[in-house]
């Protein structure tokens, strides 16, 4: 009998789960570029005109504004709170270094509304040393992703509580998705049998090799080290 009742309820989840799955595919299929036009002239009219630096519904499905970093925090909370948007869920936070730029570094905000199944991505910029003001009071989760933005960028998230290294070493130095940041970094880490422990050591390569361009081995040699025994089979089967 309870493998009976079992199955009845499977086969009720099972059926709900394909009108559910219907009807999420039938709303991307309406997430037309006219839906994503639509929704970005809502989210504008919304937001004071001066906030507004930039937007464009980027390759037809991408609906993206770009704000001053003054009005970043109350741009978001519009976004979550008002609910022709209800953007609840920030999916994801990242940087973006253009070290040419006077505010090199660009922070992409991606936010979600299951609501209405429709993404919306919010970009500000900031320096090295201006912060962003954080979002962790609007989406907790946050916390995370501001964690990887400062680790791997060096980006300041004002208010941001809990800003530690998340990806890389405590003892870590600098920021390692720089376009500054060498490629070899500036030190080893190992495991020493002898000591027991993990050693630290300066990079033994010097700073002559760490911007190079040469010819890519791929492209440009015909044997690589470790061939020649290749080579010596195929002489001694000859």
């Amino acid at each position: 009998m309870a493998c009976c009742s079992s199955r009845r309820r499977s086969a009720g989840r099972g059926a709900s789960s394909v009108a559910d799955q219907t009807a999420i595919e039938t709303a991307g299929a309406q997430a037309a570029p006219g839906a994503n036009q639509a929704l970005l002239s809502a989210v504008l009219s919304a937001i004071p005109a001066e906030a507004v630096l930039a937007s464009q519904v980027a390759r037809g499905a991408e609906v993206e504004i770009r704000v001053r970093r003054e009005a970043l925090h109350a741009v978001l909370r519009m976004l979550r709170d008002d609910p022709r948007f209800d953007f609840q869920q920030c999916m994801d936070i990242c940087g973006v270094d253009w070290p040419g730029r006077p505010e090199r570094f660009e922070v992409v905000y991606n936010l979600l509304s299951m609501t209405h199944n429709h993404r919306i991505r919010v970009i500000t910029t900031t320096n090295a040393e201006t912060p962003v003001p954080t979002v962790v009071d609007l989406w907790p989760s946050a916390t995370w992703f501001e964690r990887e933005a400062w680790d791997m960028y060096g980006i300041v998230f004002e208010g941001q509580t809990d800003l530690r290294r998340i990806l890389t070493d405590y003892g870590f130095e600098g920021h390692p998705l720089r376009k500054d940041f060498p490629l070899t970094g500036f030190v080893e880490v190992r495991y020493d049998p002898e000591r027991q422990a993990v050693v630290y050591e300066p990079v033994k390569l010097t700073q002559d090799f760490r911007n190079f361009d040469f010819l890519s081995p791929w492209e440009g040699m015909t044997t690589l080290p470790g061939d020649e025994k290749v080579h010596l089979n195929r002489i001694t089967r000859e």
